[in-house]
C-alpha cells in the first residue's frame, strides 16, 4: 500500500506562524448563491481544525466547476467560504483572486489559526494546464502543503503537482490518507467474499477499473445504462434501451473472462421500462427477454434487486460504483433504493464511489452506515483500476526521499 506523508511528518507542533496551502475539494453544488451540499466541506473539516488548532495560517485552495480558465461568478467559492464559517463556527476570510495582490493581502491578514478560502483556482487557465509561473504564484505566500482533495488527485494541476516545486514541506491531508488506505483494502487481500456493483449509464470510464478488479472479485454485479450492453451481448433485444454496440465485443470478452475465473456474475433478469425518457404515459415490469417495441430499460426489476441484494449482504467486501437505474426520477429511484439498504445491512467493509452513488446513498439515508464513502468518483476508479494518481504519488513517502 502507498504510504504518504501526513501530518505528523509535517510537524504539527512546528506549524504555529506558519502559513499552509492547503488543497480542498469544494467542487460544491450551488444554487443562487447557496451551498446545495456540503458534504465535501464537511469531508475536510479533520483536517482543516487540526491544522487551525496547531497555529498554523490556513489558506484554502480549492476548483468549482468548469470556467474554462475565465473568472466567472457562477462559479465563484465566496458560498463556500459562507458554508466553510457556518460548519467551522467561526470567521472565514475570502480572497477575491487565489494568486497576487488579494491572495497576498489576505494571507498577511491572517492571526495563527486563522482561515481563508481562495477563490476558484480555474479561473485561471494556469491552473489546469500546470503552468509553472501560476503554480509558483498560487505557492508564493505560503511555506508548506498540504493536500486533502482526493477527488482531485488524478489531476496534474498546477495545484496539486506544480505547487511542490516550491513548497517542500508537504503531506497528505486526514481525508486523503483515509481514502487511500480504504481504497487499498479492496486492491490487496480483502475479506471475501469480494463483491462488486457497477452501475451507471455506460462502461466506457469503467472498463480499466472493472479489468483490474476482475481477477479479484468472487461477484460481479452490474446494472443501469452499462448492463444493457451485457445483456445485448448475451443476445436480448432491448430495443429503445441505451446499447454502446460499440463495446458488445468488449462485453462479451469480459463475461468470458469472469466465466473462466469462476466469477460469480449477475445481470438484471428483469427491468423496469417506459416507452419515454421523458413524460413516460407507460410503464411496466417486463423479463429482460420481453422489452416491448419501442421501450426503454430504466431500472432493474424486483427480482433482480432481490437477486443484487442477497449477493451483498454476503460479502464481507463491497464496491459499489453507479446507479442501477435512473434514480433522480422517481419511480426509476427503486433499485438504486433497494441495493442501498442491503448494503447498508452488509456485514462486511463496504466502500462506494461515486458523485450519483454518494448521491443515492444519501437519498437512501444510508451513507452513515456505509465503511467507507470515497469523495472522489473519477480518482476513485482511477485508483482501482491500478493507475498512478500525481496527487497520491507526489505525497508518498519515496517521493519525499
Amino acid at each position: 500500500m502507498t504510504q504518504l506523508l501526513t501530518l505528523e511528518d509535517l510537524g504539527l507542533d512546528r506549524l504555529r506562524g506558519t502559513t499552509v496551502l492547503v488543497r480542498v475539494d469544494f467542487n460544491v453544488p450551488m444554487k443562487d448563491g447557496q451551498v446545495t451540499d456540503d458534504t465535501r466541506i464537511v469531508e475536510a473539516l479533520p483536517t482543516i481544525r487540526e491544522l487551525a488548532a496547531a497555529g498554523a495560517r490556513l489558506l484554502l485552495c480549492s476548483h468549482c466547476g468548469r470556467p474554462k480558465g475565465e473568472r466567472n461568478p457562477k462559479y465563484s467559492l465566496a458560498p463556500a467560504a459562507a458554508k466553510l464559517a457556518e460548519r467551522l463556527g467561526r470567521p472565514v476570510a475570502f480572497a477575491a483572486d487565489c494568486i497576487g495582490e488579494p491572495a497576498a493581502r489576505v494571507a498577511a491578514g491572517l492571526a495563527d489559526g486563522g482561515v481563508a478560502l481562495l477563490e476558484n483556482l480555474r479561473f485561471h487557465p494556469g491552473e489546469e494546464k500546470n503552468d509553472p509561473e501560476f503554480a509558483r504564484a498560487l505557492a508564493a505566500p505560503a511555506a508548506a502543503y498540504v493536500d486533502d482533495a482526493f477527488g482531485s488527485a488524478h489531476r496534474a494541476h498546477a495545484s496539486i503537482t506544480g505547487v511542490l516545486a516550491h513548497l517542500s514541506r508537504k503531506a497528505a491531508g486526514r481525508l486523503m490518507v483515509r481514502e487511500v488506505e480504504a481504497l487499498s483494502r479492496l486492491l490487496g487481500e480483502p475479506e471475501r467474499p469480494f463483491a462488486a456493483v457497477l452501475g451507471g449509464a455506460k462502461i466506457e470510464g469503467k472498463i480499466d477499473t472493472l479489468e483490474n478488479l476482475l481477477p479479484r472479485l468472487d461477484v460481479l454485479m452490474v446494472g443501469g445504462g452499462m448492463a444493457n450492453t451485457f445483456l445485448a451481448a448475451h443476445g436480448y433485444d432491448l430495443k429503445a434501451s441505451l446499447v454502446e454496440t460499440e463495446r458488445l465485443e468488449l462485453a462479451g470478452e469480459i463475461l468470458a473472462r469472469a466465466a473462466q475465473r469462476g466469477i460469480e456474475f449477475l445481470l438484471p433478469t428483469d427491468l423496469v421500462v417506459a416507452d419515454a425518457f421523458e413524460a413516460p404515459t407507460d410503464i411496466r415490469t417486463v423479463a429482460v427477454d420481453a422489452v416491448p417495441d419501442g421501450f426503454l430499460a430504466l431500472d432493474v426489476g424486483p427480482a433482480t434487486r432481490a437477486a443484487f441484494a442477497s449477493a451483498v449482504t454476503h460479502a464481507r467486501t463491497l464496491f459499489w460504483n453507479g446507479p442501477l437505474g435512473v434514480f433522480e426520477r422517481p419511480p426509476f429511484d427503486e433499485g438504486t433504493r433497494a441495493l442501498a439498504r442491503a448494503l447498508a445491512d452488509c456485514p462486511g467493509f463496504t466502500l462506494i464511489g461515486g458523485g450519483e452513488t454518494v448521491a443515492a446513498a444519501h437519498q437512501a439515508g444510508i451513507a452513515e452506515r456505509v465503511g467507507h464513502v470515497s469523495t472522489g468518483g473519477g480518482a476513485s476508479l482511477e485508483f482501482l483500476a491500478g493507475r498512478e494518481l500525481p496527487g497520491v504519488a507526489a505525497l508518498a513517502r519515496t517521493a519525499a526521499a
